[in-house]
This record gives structure tokens, sequence and C-alpha cells, in this order.
């Protein structure tokens, strides 16, 4: 297992990227203040009821993310009520809503 981590700066301060590697599969996120984005490997209905803005970008076994250096350039594709909250949006560019979690 490997984990690297990438700071991302935006309008709104700094929000920070984690991603774990094993063999085969990744998971990676990044989080802010205000809540976070992640791969599809989380369940950001669970985050809702803890009371989480949390976000999913798009990935796919045949497109996954990958990296951190790639996850800017991804499309929200499903947000929870907080996150909506804040202004997150399917369809949004991962970096606008990198400014609405700072």
């Amino acid at each position: 297992m490997e984990v690297y981590t990438k700071t991302y700066q935006t309008s709104n301060g700094q929000v920070e990227g984690a991603q774990t590697k094993w063999a085969g599969f990744n998971i990676l996120l990044v989080t802010g203040a205000k809540g976070f984005l992640a791969c599809p490997a989380i369940d950001v209905d669970a985050c809702e009821r803890y009371g989480v803005a949390a976000a999913i970008v798009e990935s796919t076994p045949d497109n996954p993310i990958g990296t951190l250096e790639r996850f800017p350039n991804r499309k929200i594709i499903k947000a929870n009520a907080k996150a909506k909250a804040l202004g997150i949006s399917e369809g949004m560019d991962a970096t606008d809503a990198f400014a609405l979690i700072a």
C-alpha cells in the first residue's frame, strides 16, 4: 500500500488530496474544511447521515481517476444534500467544487 498527498489552491483557500493505492485499486479524495470530494468507492449517502458534505467525481474501471493529478479534470456525478447546500451540483467541474469545500 502507498499513500500520496497533494495540496490544491483555490480562491477560497487550500484543499488537500489523498490517495491510498493498492495493487489494482485506489481510493482518492480531496478534503476541505466544509466537506470532501471522492471516488465512487465512498458512500456519500452514509456521509450525509453524519452531517458531512460529500460528492462523488466520475471514475470507472475503464477510465479511473488513477492519480491526484487527474482528479481536477473530473466532473461531479453525485452530491449529497449537504454538498448541494454548498453549491455543488452534478456536472460541475471538480476544480469548481474544490473552492466550495475549502
